[in-house]
């Protein structure tokens, strides 16, 4: 296994050379030396350098493979920690993979379930519907009913690579931490594990089992929204067996206008189905890509959507849902000062931000916007803009908050498909206000009152206590900040040194390959740089740890 991650590190190493990402090392006097490296050393074996470094990132985790497509298409949201030039190329990555063989996949699923096909199911088809770099999805019938279905498998040896490639991740994320402790805010580690968090969601079908029953309960007679049904019992966390749908997919517009479709409808219906979801079932899709969306065209007046894949879900809490809905309506009514406070208390910004400084930043960037027609605004521009103000003040986005902006712009590029002339904040608005005011409704204060009361009452003898116990917390951890100030001072200057130890380091590792490679009649000279250059790093690595 150790083995095995040397030398997919290795590979990594040589993509990321070979692709030119060590431009990504900031200009810094501490890593002065990494620098004069790149310029002079590394560039040697960029082989891209007449593209871009957005299309260079791009193309190296294409080369990389699935999972690493994964990571930049989710890293393509992040616009508050990368620049547009990168996350604009990362918004092209495709997650396309060749299947695996359809007789491996009968053999799997007859494993998973403990019996032969033949006893539950018939007309299995091996030539799969569809291939993903996680899954694979195979047409079948109900023996017992005749009933259509599909049978989604994940790969077999795909969690093995995952838990390299991510293990992999993760040690770089920590390494470009200490590397550069002036970017920390980027939290890169953060991303790894929240990557981590979603890929094995998804790794495991149960979970998207009880996504996909939940979800269907939600809109159990809803005209709008229909959820395939799912099998239990032949589901498994490798398999998951479910209703097969017939529709046309969201994204062939021409074939919905030949069957009479009313674009403008579906397209309001888009709109009511994601803010249902969000607001009223705080339980939303976070993967409503055109692919996972089909349109049951049956009543051509009365479109229905159909919804697959549920393995990546969110949610919101109260308080998100009520931030998220007053800045909403803020942003209609042109209330600067009150989103600039709004961002405050919920603590998306730091609390010693000046909110001054942020309510004008923010006025001055969307005044320009806002002179424009509502309808000619996208939600995508505005939440760019305001990625681009969050990277300013150091605003920390929250999972679900990233997850919930993902969703949003898939549901605005369909809806702009479908019917371009739709108003989204027109469309958008009532619901918010009336989300909002059923929120204040004095029935609705006496409810959550009723259930709160109880706990309240059962917790009022232990106060005494809690605030006794409150202080002395308060005095530990005042004493435990102050040595923890001391030893993050003593860290960094470590850092610092080890940093320029490495930087050195490098530079005599790759300057002694290169004599090897330049000069190959002086044999001692490379073998002594190298030598002293890994010496050196063993010193750097003592001081870092």
């Amino acid at each position: 296994m150790i083995f095995k991650n040397i030398n997919r590190f290795c590979y990594i190493i040589r993509i990321i050379l070979l692709y030119g990402l060590s431009d990504c090392i900031p200009t810094n006097r501490l890593i002065f030396p990494l620098n004069i490296g790149n310029q002079f050393l590394l560039k040697f074996f960029n082989k891209h350098s007449h593209l871009s470094l957005g299309e260079r990132f791009r193309l190296a985790l294409q080369e990389l493979g699935p999972i690493w497509i994964k990571f930049g298409q989710m890293l393509s949201t992040r616009r508050d920690i990368l620049s547009n030039s990168i996350t604009n190329q990362l918004v092209m990555l495709q997650d396309q993979v060749k299947p695996f063989d359809g007789a491996l996949a009968k053999l799997y699923i007859e494993q998973s379930i403990g019996n032969p096909l033949e006893k539950w199911f018939e007309d299995f088809q091996e030539i799969p519907l569809a291939s993903a770099s996680i899954s694979q999805v195979h047409s079948a019938k109900l023996k017992k009913n005749g009933q259509n279905i599909i049978i989604k498998i994940i790969r077999p040896g795909i969690i093995p690579i995952i838990k390299t490639d991510i293990n992999l991740m993760y040690k770089l994320s920590k390494w470009a931490y200490k590397l550069f402790p002036k970017r920390q805010q980027f939290k890169f580690s953060k991303i790894v594990l929240e990557y981590k968090k979603i890929l094995f969601n998804e790794l495991n079908l149960l979970k998207e089992t009880a996504n996909t029953i939940k979800l269907k309960r939600n809109f159990k007679s809803s005209n709008i929204l229909y959820i395939p049904e799912v099998y239990v019992d032949f589901c498994r966390e490798n398999i998951m067996v479910m209703e097969r749908i017939y529709g046309i997919p969201i994204y062939e517009t021409e074939k919905l206008k030949k069957q009479g479709i009313d674009m403008k409808l579906l397209a309001e219906r888009g709109v009511e189905i994601f803010f249902t979801q969000v607001f009223r079932d705080s339980f939303f899709h976070g993967d409503m890509h055109p692919g996972n969306i089909f349109i049951n065209y049956k009543n051509p007046q009365n479109p229905q959507y159909i919804s697959i894949d549920c393995g990546i879900m969110g949610s919101l809490n109260k308080k998100d849902k009520y931030y998220l809905a007053s800045n909403f309506i803020a942003f209609f009514n042109r209330d600067y000062r009150k989103i600039a406070e709004l961002h405050l208390d919920s603590g998306w910004i730091p609390i010693d931000t000046n909110i001054e400084d942020f309510e004008y930043e923010i006025r001055t960037v969307f005044e320009p916007i806002f002179e424009k027609p509502l309808i000619d605004i996208p939600f995508s521009s505005v939440l760019l803009h305001l990625f681009n103000i969050a990277r300013y003040f150091q605003m920390e986005i929250q999972p679900q908050l990233i997850l919930l902006q993902k969703t949003l712009l898939y549901i605005e590029g369909i809806v702009r498909q479908l019917y371009p002339h739709l108003n989204l904040w027109q469309s958008a608005k009532p619901f918010l206000e009336n989300w909002m005011q059923e929120q204040l409704q004095f029935s609705k204060i006496i409810h959550i009152l009723k259930d709160k009361i109880p706990c309240w009452i059962n917790k009022f003898p232990e106060l005494p206590l809690l605030l006794s116990n409150e202080l002395k917390y308060s005095f530990e951890i005042k004493k435990n900040i102050n040595i923890l100030t001391q030893e993050l001072r003593i860290q960094r200057t470590r850092n610092a040194q080890a940093l320029f130890l490495f930087g050195i380091g490098l530079i005599l590792i790759i300057s002694s390959i290169f004599c090897f490679m330049q000069f190959k009649k002086i044999e001692t000279l490379p073998i002594y740089l190298c030598i002293f250059g890994i010496f050196i790093w063993i010193i750097g690595w003592k001081r870092i740890s």
